[in-house]
């Protein structure tokens, strides 16, 4: 699953996702984003590229309350055309949730380690994501999202048995593409990234906390478990 992630510097994000528009508070460093936040996504809107605010934890639009969003803050990607909560946004309202790290927390026991995840030395990448607008003309109307989580990569496998699907480059106009609904070819995007690309680092339990948003979040520490050679690459 991805439940924490980070945006350590926001002025990278533009220059690497060739937005058109930015309307995302980019305003600060954020060190752990957190369920039910708003976090940046990248949508195509009448063909340009925006950078817009969603609520993390997806809405459907045929939801009678919001609170469904907190249930739905991650969507496996083998089921997306199947379930109801996603199958329409899969085929209509895709989008590049950005970040440049995320944190999982690999289990030995009872203990829990928790590990920060980055790709190419810590750059701006983008996770495939699914947007919805819940009652959008209301005064409650609200944009929400998910991310979508596959099998791990050779990495992520000691750690998790999900990982967040991290799209290349290459990918990013696919899967932005309103006119394209073949769901084989979007679902074939929907692989592990390549473990080679990424590192994974042991940091303190100061994350685990949501209203802990700083640098000390990130700082690299010694394993927690007795020998942490399995958790590096």
């Amino acid at each position: 699953m991805c439940g924490r992630y980070t945006i350590t510097d926001s002025r990278r994000v533009a220059e690497a996702f060739e937005l058109d528009a930015i309307e995302a508070d980019l305003s600060r460093p954020r060190y752990n984003i957190a369920p039910t936040q708003a976090v940046p996504a990248v949508l195509v809107r009448d063909g340009r590229r925006v950078l817009a605010d969603l609520h993390w934890g997806l809405v459907p639009s045929w939801a009678k309350d919001r609170t469904i969003g907190a249930r739905l803050i991650n969507a496996r990607a083998e089921t997306l055309a199947s379930k109801p909560s996603f199958r329409s946004a899969f085929a209509q309202r895709r989008c590049l949730i950005v970040a440049d790290g995320f944190y999982e927390w690999a289990r030995r026991g009872a203990a829990k380690q928790p590990m920060y995840i980055r790709v190419d030395g810590g750059m701006p990448f983008a996770f495939a994501g699914l947007f919805d607008r819940w009652r959008p003309e209301t005064p409650e109307a609200l944009a929400s999202c998910t991310i979508i989580t596959t099998e791990p990569n050779a990495l992520l496998k000691s750690i998790h048995d999900r990982m967040p699907v991290i799209l290349p480059r290459e990918a990013y106009a696919a899967w932005l593409d309103p006119a394209q609904a073949d769901p084989a070819a979007l679902a074939a995007l929907l692989k592990p990234f390549d473990a080679d690309r990424m590192t994974a680092q042991p940091v303190s339990h100061h994350v685990n906390s949501p209203r802990h948003d700083d640098e000390q979040c990130i700082a690299a520490i010694d394993s927690l478990f007795d020998s942490g050679s399995w958790l590096r690459r």
